[in-house]
């Protein structure tokens, strides 16, 4: 009997000696920092986050996720509570993002400010100040990846509906066409060939043309110069009508009476002739190319073809 009381003495000992290296390893490893609390609101997908999880404020660690729950108030919002160091600068512009750890999946709460020297956040047990969570990296890969399947499936069926039969059918005729046509502006240069070896000849007879009318107006310009010159025909005519003007006018003041009536017939046909002479030489004055090319048509008078009345005076 006395060895089964040792025994269970014993026992109880060790027991009760576990017990105590558990409670005193529990003491001593508890966390004894001061923490605030703060609250993330979400309707995001929070995938990888677990109690117990890192909270870091640009790369330094500040807390840890307390708890994870659904809110009651407001159907599919998440509540993510958290214990945060109070020297950590929580202020009305910090927001927060999931953080994943390299390949292993586990999330962390990353804080970060929008500026800085913003004005601090105040929270407190009963009612925790809540920071807003915003999409992470793999939030906007996601978004931009669903975005970039739809154009790429939008492509697709653009694609398909291109590629249909009847189209099909058109690109190939289209194809058709062009080919006919580079067949035809390839038989051009054969086609025209004897055009252009004419070329040349016609350039030269144009150049022996062009050389022709060049001294065919320096001659009518020399005429024109020796005509109207001091010494000219033009101005040895009017001299000469001058003349005998002045001797019509002599005979026909000496005559008898009796033959001044048929003095004065021709007096007057050769003044008429006359001033058609001189309008001849005024003509040829102004416009000596009209040896050459002809007098120019006169204006169409009332009752011709080509005739337009003028225009009223404006009052």
């Amino acid at each position: 009997m006395e060895n089964r009381s040792h025994a269970l003495m014993t026992g109880f000992f060790t027991i009760s000696l576990l017990i105590a290296a558990v409670l005193f390893g529990v003491w001593f490893n508890r966390d004894r920092v001061e923490r605030n609390p703060y609250l993330i609101a979400t309707t995001l997908s929070v995938p990888g986050l677990n109690p117990q999880a890192a909270v870091r404020y640009r790369g330094l660690e500040v807390g840890k996720v307390d708890a994870i729950d659904f809110d009651a108030k407001v159907a599919g919002q998440i509540l993510v509570h958290l214990s945060i160091d109070p020297e950590t600068p929580i202020t009305k512009t910090t927001f927060a993002t999931l953080g994943y750890q390299g390949v292993t999946g586990i999330a962390y709460i990353q804080l970060d400010d929008e500026s800085v020297g913003s004005p601090r956040l105040q929270t407190s047990q009963a009612n925790p100040t809540r920071i807003p969570l915003q999409p992470g990296l793999f939030d906007q890969l996601e978004k931009r990846g669903k975005a970039i399947l739809s154009k790429a499936e939008k492509v697709t069926d653009d694609l398909s509906t291109l590629l249909s039969p009847d189209n099909q059918k058109a690109i190939l005729g289209a194809f058709t066409d062009v080919s006919e046509t580079a067949r035809e502006y390839r038989a051009l240069p054969a086609q025209l060939g004897p055009t252009f070896d004419k070329l040349p000849k016609l350039v030269q007879q144009a150049e022996g043309s062009l050389a022709a009318v060049n001294r065919l107006a320096d001659d009518a310009t020399k005429l024109s110069a020796s005509l109207q010159g001091p010494d000219g025909a033009i101005s040895r005519l009017n001299s000469t009508v001058d003349r005998v003007g002045l001797s019509l006018e002599t005979v026909a003041g000496g005559v008898e009476l009796e033959t001044l009536p048929n003095i004065n017939a021709l007096t007057d046909e050769t003044r008429s002739s006359m001033r058609a002479v001189r309008r001849t030489m005024n003509t040829l004055n102004d416009r000596p190319q009209s040896i050459l090319f002809g007098a120019p048509d006169g204006t169409p008078g009332p009752g011709e073809a080509g005739f337009s009345p003028p225009a009223p005076a404006a009052k």
